[in-house]
């Protein structure tokens, strides 16, 4: 031993090897307190062996013994050299045993269980053919049974805790509180966490074990088998929780606390920032409109954990209002065409109508035939008078 530690090299035993350990220990010089005691065990292991040495430095073998001496059992017997004398009929280290009770041949066979070797399962001290099992420094932690080979604490543990802190250990086993089970109590038979929001446990695609929900579908997953990446909706199902949980409106808004804290929602400058096919675990690309009228772009998906992430652009897009004024010059500007357009027309109706009564025109001059006679009624407006005076000079 060296520095408390017992090292040896040893190959590696396969399980349930029972192993032997021979150790021998030498007292150099008189210690100053007349006991001491050594723990022994295994590194891994809460089992330990504790051995308790008591010193005797002097002993005065050549005076005499003293009869009915009360270290030895009720004065059964005389004590000298440091040890019990037994009186006849009695037997045992402190002469405790009766012959007529026990075989004071094999004592320890009595402390022994079948089949074995060790003597009340190394927990204990073999009394008169009875186990007395031996007391830990934590008085919460107990050997029991006829042989000592039980105790309680030393059963599976779950969160640090025997039992999951959801039992008692009992003989080295777990006795699950009501609503649990497992060899460490740590499986709840509670179904609360795995009902989904349409009242069935694990949306009736998935079994409930230990609280939470195995999916026996492969499409869908989640803490209650509800999300499904492939299936259609899945936009507009998770559309009204993304708006309350973002942006604190929608349907949902006074709602939101109690039926929308089911994924983890992370908020994005813009929508070049959104997670992309490939990055994450299989996701969903989302462009609903909220209760403004205003776009919203999300992205839904599910990790390992089947826990559900959504990222969200914080700002929604909103349609602008209209420009006036390029509406009421569109508007002018049509009317005035369309008026320019419909004199033009007008304008080119005219001109063939007038061409078209030209002609005609011509045509019927020139097929007219009129008479060359004078009219008997036409006086000439040219009157001639002649001054009788005038001689031409």
């Amino acid at each position: 031993m060296e520095q408390g530690k017992m090292e040896e090299n040893a190959p590696i035993f396969p399980l349930e090897m029972r192993v032997q350990f021979e150790i021998s220990i030498t007292s150099n010089k008189c210690p100053n307190k007349n006991s001491e005691t050594i723990k022994i065990k295994p590194l891994g292991f809460t089992e330990e062996v504790e051995i308790i040495l008591q010193f005797i430095c002097e002993c005065d073998c050549q005076s005499e013994g003293i009869p009915s001496s009360p270290k030895c059992h009720e004065g059964n017997g005389t004590f000298e050299c440091g040890a019990c004398r037994c009186n006849e009929g009695r037997v045992g280290r402190h002469c405790e045993c009766s012959t007529d009770e026990v075989n004071s041949e094999d004592m320890d066979a009595y402390c022994r269980k079948e089949n074995s070797s060790e003597i009340c399962s190394n927990n204990g001290e073999c009394v008169c053919g009875q186990c007395v099992c031996r007391k830990r420094d934590n008085t919460n932690e107990i050997y029991s049974g006829k042989f000592c080979e039980c105790d309680n604490f030393n059963c599976d543990r779950s969160n640090g805790l025997i039992c999951g802190g959801n039992g008692v250990c009992k003989c080295r086993v777990c006795e699950c509180n009501p609503n649990y089970t497992g060899s460490a109590c740590d499986c709840s038979l509670d179904t609360t966490s795995c009902m989904a929001t349409n009242g069935q446990i694990c949306n009736g695609r998935g079994v409930c074990e230990c609280g939470a929900c195995k999916c026996t579908d492969p499409k869908f997953q989640g803490p209650t088998c509800e999300m499904c990446q492939t299936c259609l909706g899945v936009c507009a199902e998770h559309k009204e929780c993304v708006q309350c949980r973002a942006f604190n409106k929608g349907e949902k808004k006074d709602t939101c606390a109690q039926e929308c804290s089911h994924f983890n929602i992370t908020k994005v400058e813009s929508r070049d920032k959104l997670p992309q096919p490939g990055q994450v675990d299989p996701l969903s690309h989302c462009k609903e409109k909220d209760v403004d009228d205003c776009w919203f772009y999300f992205t839904y998906s599910v990790n390992g954990n089947n826990e559900a992430i959504v990222h969200v652009v914080e700002t929604p897009e909103c349609p602008t209002g209209p420009d006036i004024i390029p509406i009421v010059a569109g508007v002018v500007a049509g009317i005035v065409l369309i008026g320019l357009a419909l004199l033009l027309i007008w304008k080119l109706l005219m001109i063939i109508h007038d061409r078209r009564e030209f002609a005609k025109f011509e045509k019927e001059k020139m097929n007219a035939k009129w008479d060359t006679g004078e009219n008997p009624i036409y006086k000439s407006a040219v009157t001639t008078v002649v001054n009788p005076k005038y001689e031409g000079k």
